[in-house]
C-alpha cells in the first residue's frame, strides 16, 4: 500500500514540480537532454510578468476579483438555500434537490450560447458582474446541493433546543446550525473557488480585454510563431500555487466537510 501510495503521489506531483522547475530555467536548460536537475535558477520570466510591460498583473487581479465574488455569492445563497431545503417541509423535496443538481450536470457548451444571448441583451459581456453571474450559474446549484446534505446531517434537535432557550429561528441557524456545518461551508467554498479560478470556457467567451483572467493569459502564449515556454510554465505555476496553498490550509476542514455530507 505504501508503494502504491508513493507511486500515485509521484505521478500526481511530478508534472507540477517539473513545471515549477522549468519556470526558473533558461530556455537552453529547459530543453537540455538529459534534463538538468541542478542548475542556476533565474526569475527573469517572473520579473517580466509582474514588473515588466506585460498585462499579467491585470489578469491576476481580474481572476482574484471574479473568483472571490463568485465564491461569496455562491456561498451566501447556497448556505441559505441549503438550510431551507434541509429544514423546510416540501412535498417533493427529493425532486427539487435532484432538479437543482441536474442543472449542474448540463455541459458547459450547451449553456454558453443562451447565456451569451441574455448577457448581450443585458450589456454584461466583458464585465465583472457578467462573469460572476456566469460562474454562479454553475456554482450555485452545486453549493445548494452540498449545503443541503451538510445541514441534513446536523441534528434539528440542536436548533429546537436553542429556540426553547429563547433564540429565534434565524438565531438558531446563525449560532447553532451554521457553526456546526462550518466544515461543509469551507469545503463548498474551496470547491466553488477552484471552479471559478480554473475556468477557461466561460472566460474565453464572456470576457473582454479589460476582464480577461489568468487562464486566458496562458492561452495567449500559444501563437502561430510558437509557444513562449518560459512564460507558459511560470503562468501555470502561478495558476496552481494559490489553489494548492488554499487546499493545504483547509485540508482538515475539506476532509471533515466532504465526509460530513456523505450520502448514507
Amino acid at each position: 500500500m505504501y508503494v502504491l501510495a508513493a507511486a500515485g503521489l509521484i505521478w500526481a506531483l511530478l508534472p507540477v514540480a517539473w513545471m515549477a522547475m522549468s519556470s526558473v530555467k533558461t530556455q537552453v536548460n529547459m530543453f537540455s537532454m538529459p534534463p538538468k536537475l541542478f542548475f542556476q535558477p533565474t526569475f527573469a520570466v517572473y520579473r517580466h510578468m509582474f514588473i515588466g510591460d506585460g498585462n499579467f498583473v491585470s489578469f491576476l487581479r481580474n481572476s482574484l476579483t471574479i473568483s472571490l465574488l463568485t465564491t461569496v455569492v455562491s456561498l451566501v445563497l447556497g448556505v441559505m438555500g441549503g438550510f431551507a431545503l434541509a429544514r423546510g417541509n416540501f412535498r417533493r423535496e427529493k425532486d427539487i434537490t435532484f432538479w437543482i443538481i441536474s442543472t449542474r450536470m448540463a455541459p458547459i457548451p450547451a449553456v454558453i450560447l443562451p447565456l451569451y444571448l441574455m448577457f448581450a441583451e443585458l450589456g454584461l459581456i466583458g464585465t465583472v458582474p457578467g462573469m460572476v453571474f456566469a460562474y454562479a450559474t454553475f456554482n450555485l446549484p452545486f453549493a445548494l446541493w452540498l449545503m443541503f446534505t451538510f445541514f441534513r446531517d446536523v441534528p434539528a434537535d440542536l436548533e429546537e433546543a436553542a429556540m426553547i432557550d429563547g433564540c429565534s429561528k434565524f438565531q438558531a441557524f446563525w449560532r447553532v446550525a451554521l457553526p456546526t456545518a462550518a466544515p461543509g461551508v469551507v469545503a463548498t467554498g474551496v470547491l466553488c473557488l477552484m471552479f471559478a479560478w480554473n475556468d477557461f470556457a466561460f472566460a474565453s467567451v464572456f470576457t473582454s480585454s479589460r476582464t480577461q483572467t489568468v487562464p486566458i493569459a496562458a492561452s495567449l502564449l500559444i501563437s502561430q510563431q510558437g509557444i513562449q515556454w518560459g512564460q507558459a510554465m511560470a503562468t501555470g505555476t502561478v495558476i496552481i500555487t494559490p489553489m494548492l496553498i488554499c487546499g493545504l490550509l483547509v485540508r482538515k476542514y475539506m476532509v471533515r466537510g466532504l465526509s460530513m455530507g456523505a450520502v448514507k
